[in-house]
């Protein structure tokens, strides 16, 4: 910073990246867990459920507040593709490999649902905090702390 008072930004400020590149990311690492978590168990287990959180609150730290929105969205629609594409791809390894595409999907959703829960309340919880943080230290209003305006007496009639 270039004034003399220096602000170390905080863990709530700090992510900086587009939404869409932390969407992409976080995409690619549910894939990459999904299938480590396979060939090690042949099912998805904790290793998926926790990760997923994870990865949930890491793109909610590292995403830029104007999208926000884009990542306050994402943690179930994330869940979601990833078991429609194994629905899709290995049906067996998430439902009953006779079930249907929509049922196989609800199915791995059903048996992972606590972690998309918390995996989603962290995320919006994470994005809520840096909210606030980035409105007190002034970072969505120009980079000015924001300071309220002091309440003023009324002036009397003799000083008007």
């Amino acid at each position: 910073m270039s004034s003399g008072a220096s602000h170390h930004r905080t863990l709530w400020e700090e992510g900086r990246k587009p939404g869409r590149l932390v969407a992409n990311a976080a995409g690619l690492l549910v894939l990459l867990v999904v299938l480590v978590d396979l060939a090690l168990h042949r099912e998805l287990t904790l290793l998926f459920d926790v990760c997923f959180v994870l990865i949930c609150l890491s793109a909610a730290l590292a995403v830029r507040p104007r999208d926000f929105f884009l990542i306050g969205v994402f943690p179930p629609l994330l869940m979601a593709g990833t078991f429609g594409v194994l629905a899709v791809v290995v049906r067996g390894y998430v439902a009953d490999p006779r079930d249907g595409f929509l049922q196989a999907v609800v199915s791995g959703l059903a048996h992972h649902s606590g972690y998309l829960v918390v995996g989603y309340a962290l995320t919006l919880g994470v994005l809520a905090v840096r909210q606030v943080a980035l409105h007190n230290s002034g970072a969505l209003r120009g980079g000015r702390p924001h300071i309220p305006e002091q309440r003023r007496a009324p002036r009397s009639r003799a000083t008007r």
